[in-house]
């Protein structure tokens, strides 16, 4: 799924040079940073709760109303990790499989995809399954993933990054459009689904984040388990056909895992964008193009991205009407968004 005039980082003499030191010293920070982020996420909310609160519910020695607020915050603190994480090496691997530099699963209508497909299932089927919902979900991503690539190749050129921008704009818009046409004469749907359309965690439960944690776990198996065909890709297909790559089996294998890990983080938590677009680009700053170690450290800081917008969310709106999650990232995503761009426009002159 790409073409030779489409641009995207390639893995260089200066990327395989780079000390594996230097690379385990950023996964760790990563890490740690991702702790303190879980700690802070059930800590801050409508009842501040202590850190001794939480050293006190883990040996069950607290008040009840702290309690009930670690118990409530803590599914919703790994609902945000495992969608975080999704969306971040989803978009790292649509990256690479279309070697274009502003994929995302949002940017692409891939996720309103899915939205739509979730939505028409339960207005018109009465769907009501997690795992039906599911299912929609990643069968209505993987069609608007392939409707928006067939858009965008279509033409001189092939699928430049510019066209399957333009592609998945449009095809968003137009999902979005079809959302709000088929939840508007329903009333019953309208105010469950409208802010689970802005994109959020704030709903978490253990027995969806149950439903959900396998389905992610097989999403990001199949695209660590592409990471070293995703750098083959990344030199051209002639290049990676010249090095024994199977082009065509290791780009479909790597888009359904890129396909499974947005369907099920957005039949969870709704549309959430820019994550899948910010995050890969300032990891493979740290880290180097090398998909075996932009992948894990791209789950890790997707992780904790979206963890720090929910606790940002709720610091800024101290309520019962806190800004939701999907609001949070699009505000530092769009300004990020229109860099890449400006700087890629750049480089093609």
């Amino acid at each position: 799924m790409t073409s030779a005039t489409a641009i995207a980082p390639a893995p260089g003499a200066a990327d395989l040079r780079r000390p594996a030191l230097v690379r385990t010293i950023w996964l760790l920070v990563g890490i740690v940073v991702l702790v303190v982020l879980s700690i802070l996420s059930i800590s801050f909310g409508v009842r501040a709760v202590s850190f001794d609160d939480i050293a006190a519910a883990l040996t069950g020695r607290t008040d009840t109303i702290a309690e009930a607020a670690i118990v409530k915050r803590i599914p919703r603190t790994v609902l945000a990790l495992l969608v975080g994480a999704a969306l971040a090496l989803s978009g790292a691997t649509m990256q690479a499989v279309t070697r274009n530099p502003i994929a995302d699963p949002g940017i692409l209508g891939v996720s309103n995809g899915a939205s739509l497909a979730v939505v028409c299932g339960i207005a018109f089927f009465g769907l009501a399954d997690p795992y039906g919902q599911m299912a929609f979900a990643i069968a209505g991503a993987g069609i608007a993933a392939v409707f928006v690539y067939t858009v965008g190749s279509l033409g001189r050129g092939g699928a430049t990054p510019l066209k399957l921008a333009l592609a998945g704009a449009a095809t968003s818009a137009a999902f979005a459009s079809l959302i709000s046409a088929v939840m508007l004469p329903r009333v019953d749907l309208l105010q469950t689904f409208q802010s689970w359309q802005i994109g959020g965690v704030g709903g978490a439960e253990w027995p969806r984040i149950a439903l959900t944690a396998p389905v992610l776990a097989v999403g990001a198996l199949i695209c660590f388990l592409c990471s070293r065909g995703m750098n083959s890709l990344a030199l051209g297909d002639e290049m990676a056909k010249g090095l024994g790559e199977n082009v065509f089996r290791t780009r479909l294998i790597s888009a359904l895992g890129a396909v499974i890990l947005a369907g099920a983080a957005t039949a969870i938590a709704g549309p959430i964008g820019f994550v899948g677009l910010i995050i890969p680009h300032v990891c493979r700053m740290l880290v180097g193009t090398d998909h075996r170690w932009l992948l894990p450290f791209s789950a890790i800081a997707g992780a904790a991205l979206l963890t720090a917008s929910d606790i940002v969310g709720r610091v800024i709106a101290p309520s019962s009407e806190e800004i939701q999650v999907g609001i949070i990232t699009a505000i530092i995503g769009a300004p990020f968004f229109i860099w890449i761009v400006r700087r890629q426009k750049v480089r093609e002159l």
